[in-house]
């Protein structure tokens, strides 16, 4: 013990009981090594017997909560100093022929210590790992639900979640192996690419929700290879864990919409699901389409939605809309630009086009004008 203060640093950072503790597992190592040597058992235990023997009474004798307080270096440390102290006294204890076999002895037992070292700290891992992965899935299934109060805040700070700004959520077919393999190969995934990742399977879903994102299509791309055959929807990024249900709603919402659009890219945006959310049926991509597309279109004059209007009815040809219109087919061709420089929307795009018909469609049936809210 006076060898532990001098020679290991750590020592004297844990507590007083944290100490005691380290006491009763080394004075039970030295008893357990003196008893199993004076019954002559080395000879005839097995490997296994005497590993099994060793962790009961050495490391059955304090609490799995040491586990915790003491890493597994630290442990390795312990035991390598506590051995290197017996053995520097069995020269003056013993007789040289006694001795010779007493070292030996120590050399058997040191490797008992060893491979019992391991498979305590292993079941520990594995405990908090199971016990991690339930923590992990009830974040995820709050976010999913958006439940996230602050007990959930506080379950994802245990899991070491530090993100406190930018945050997607990333939906799509889970692969069919084991979890904690696929947990892992996301996390490392995420490093690589600067963000911290929660994940959870449910059903046949991958869930990951991603901290420190700016740009969700290049995080969820980060990921992408994580996922089973399939569309891959990022959700829009949320300023925190405690809002991240709106990016969790928007990519549900794109991921069972997502085949009325096979050839969509992968991963996809929920917001270039809009379309196929509509007819599906979401309420808020209907309202997203009338607060970010019709509107602006609508205070910005009539002749920007009698424009658009005129230039689908004419099969997006440019001449034919301006015939409509009795303009000039460059005026045309100039409203059109000032529809995509207000909406983000193309109406050349096929895609972008559809978008913009619907959005017409439910703007004219809102009712919605200047001046006027949802």
């Amino acid at each position: 013990m006076a060898r532990m203060e001098t020679d290991l640093p750590w020592f004297d950072d844990l507590s007083a009981e944290e100490r005691s503790w380290v006491g009763m597992i080394v004075q039970a190592g030295i008893q357990g090594f003196v008893s199993w040597y004076a019954a002559g058992s080395a000879a005839t235990l097995g490997p296994s017997a005497t590993q099994h023997a060793v962790a009961s009474s050495m490391f059955g004798v304090a609490p799995k909560a040491l586990t915790g307080a003491i890493s597994l270096r630290q442990t390795v440390d312990l035991i390598k100093l506590s051995i290197d102290a017996v053995e520097g006294r069995l020269d003056d204890l013993l007789e040289p022929e006694d001795a010779a076999a007493a070292h030996k002895a120590v050399d058997r037992y040191a490797r008992e210590i060893a491979f019992a070292t391991a498979e305590v700290y292993a079941r520990a891992a594995e405990a908090r790992g199971a016990w991690d992965a339930r923590l992990e899935a009830l974040v995820v299934d709050a976010v999913l639900r958006a439940e996230t109060d602050e007990s959930v805040l506080s379950r994802a700070s245990a899991l070491g979640w530090d993100a406190r700004s930018g945050l997607t959520v990333v939906l799509g077919a889970a692969p069919g192996r084991a979890e904690a393999d696929l947990f892992e190969e996301v996390r490392r995934l995420a490093r690589a690419a600067g963000h911290e990742a929660l994940c959870a399977v449910q059903g046949d879903r991958l869930v990951v929700v991603l901290g420190g994102v700016s740009d969700p299509r290049a995080a969820a791309t980060a990921v992408v290879d994580a996922f089973g055959e399939g569309p891959v929807v990022a959700g829009p990024v949320a300023p925190g864990l405690a809002s991240a249900f709106t990016s969790a709603r928007a990519a549900l919402a794109a991921f069972r919409a997502a085949a009325g659009w096979p050839e969509a890219p992968r991963p996809a945006l929920s917001e270039e699901y809009l379309p196929e959310r509509v007819l599906a049926g979401d309420g808020h991509a209907r309202r997203w389409l009338v607060q970010e597309v019709y509107l602006p279109l609508s205070e910005a004059g009539d002749t920007l939605i009698a424009t658009l209007a005129a230039y689908f009815g004419a099969g997006a040809s440019l001449e034919g809309a301006a015939r409509e219109l009795f303009v000039h087919p460059n005026t045309v061709r100039y409203r059109l630009r000032q529809v995509a420089d207000l909406t983000g929307l193309r109406p050349s795009d096929p895609r972008d086009a559809l978008t913009l018909r619907i959005a017409l469609v439910l703007g004219r049936q809102s009712g919605r004008g200047p001046g006027t809210h949802l």
